[in-house]
C-alpha cells in the first residue's frame, strides 16, 4: 500500500510542468552568463582606462616638456596640433578644404588597395601552385620587391606626372607585394590530401582552386590585409610628397618647407585615423568570411 502511495504522490514540477531541477539548471546557466558579461565588461573598461590614463600621461608629458625644456618651435606641443587640426577643419588649409585633402588622398589609397589585392592575390594563388612558373618568376619577383619604393615614386611622378595615377602606382606596388607573399604561402600551405581527394572524385583545376584553394588562402589573405591599407595610404602620401597637386602628403610636405611641425604632426594624426578606421572595417569584413572558422585559443591577446 505504501508502494502505491508513493507511486501515486505527484512529482514536483514548476508552473509549467518542468521538473524543478531542469528549472534550477536554466536559472544557473542565466545567471553564468550574467557574470561572464559582467566580467567582460569589467575587463573592457579597465583596459580602455589604463589606455586612456596612458594616452593622457604623455599628452601631459609632452605638453609639460614643451613649454618648459624643449624648444617647441621644433617639437611642437599638443596644445598648437590641437589648434591646427581646429584650423584646418573650420577654415581650411594653405591648399584648400581640408576634406578635400583627404578625399583625395582616400581616392588613391583605396585604388591602389583594391589593385594591389586584386593582383597580389591572383598572382599569389597562381604561381603557388605551379611549380614551373613560381621557379621562373622567383628571381624576378624578389628584384623587384628590393628596389626602393620611394625611387619608385619618383619615376612614376615623372612617367604619369602629378595627378592621381602616379600615387596609386605607388599605392598598388606597396599592397602588391605585401598581399602577394601571403596569398602565395596560403596556396602552398594547401592540404595536398584534400587537393588529391577532389581529384579522384573528379573536380578539375578551376573547382580545386575555387572551393579548396582559396578558401584555405583566405586566412593568411585576410591577415595581409591588415596591413595593406596602411600600406596603401603610405604609399599615397609618398607620392603626394613626391610630387602633388592635393592630398595629405602635400599638406606635410608644405608644412614642413615652412618648419610647421604641429602641422606635420596634424596630418600625422588625420593619417593614423584614417588607417585605424580602415583596420575596423577590414577586422568587421574578416569576422564575416571567415564566421565558419572556430574560434582560436588565445585570439583575444591578438594585435
Amino acid at each position: 500500500m505504501q508502494r502505491e502511495a508513493d507511486t501515486a504522490a505527484p512529482k514536483t514540477t514548476g508552473p509549467t510542468g518542468e521538473p524543478a531541477k531542469t528549472r534550477a539548471k536554466g536559472a544557473d546557466d542565466e545567471a553564468a552568463i550574467a557574470r561572464l558579461r559582467t566580467a567582460g565588461l569589467r575587463r573592457a573598461l579597465g583596459i580602455n582606462g589604463v589606455r586612456a590614463v596612458l594616452v593622457v600621461a604623455w599628452l601631459g608629458a609632452w605638453e609639460l616638456s614643451a613649454r618648459h625644456w624643449i624648444d617647441p618651435f621644433y617639437y611642437s606641443m599638443p596644445s598648437k596640433i590641437w589648434e591646427r587640426l581646429v584650423g584646418w577643419f573650420t577654415d581650411g588649409t594653405s591648399q584648400g578644404s581640408i576634406w578635400e585633402q583627404i578625399s583625395y588622398t582616400l581616392q588613391e589609397a583605396v585604388a591602389g588597395f583594391a589593385l594591389g589585392a586584386v593582383g597580389g592575390v591572383v598572382l599569389g594563388i597562381v604561381l603557388g601552385r605551379s611549380r614551373f612558373l613560381s621557379e621562373v618568376c622567383a628571381p624576378f619577383i624578389k628584384a623587384a620587391n628590393a628596389i626602393p619604393r620611394i625611387i619608385l615614386a619618383s619615376l612614376f611622378v615623372i612617367w604619369f606626372g602629378l595627378g592621381m595615377q602616379s600615387k596609386i602606382a605607388t599605392a598598388f606596388v606597396l599592397v602588391f607585394f605585401a598581399v602577394f607573399f601571403n596569398a602565395f604561402q596560403g596556396a602552398r600551405e594547401v592540404d595536398r590530401n584534400l587537393v588529391n581527394n577532389a581529384r579522384i572524385l573528379g573536380a578539375g583545376r578551376v573547382q580545386v582552386l575555387r572551393t579548396i584553394v582559396v578558401p584555405s588562402a583566405t586566412s593568411w589573405i585576410l591577415a595581409s590585409l591588415h596591413s595593406a591599407f596602411g600600406f596603401a595610404i603610405i604609399g599615397a602620401v609618398v607620392g603626394e610628397y613626391s610630387g602633388a597637386d592635393k592630398g595629405l602628403g602635400l599638406l606635410i610636405n608644405h608644412s614642413q618647407g615652412t618648419f610647421d611641425s604641429a602641422g606635420i604632426y596634424a596630418g600625422m594624426i588625420i593619417i593614423t585615423v584614417l588607417a585605424l578606421l580602415a583596420e575596423w572595417l577590414l577586422t568587421l569584413l574578416e569576422g564575416r568570411l571567415l564566421r565558419w572558422r572556430p574560434p582560436v585559443a588565445g585570439h583575444d591577446a591578438a594585435i
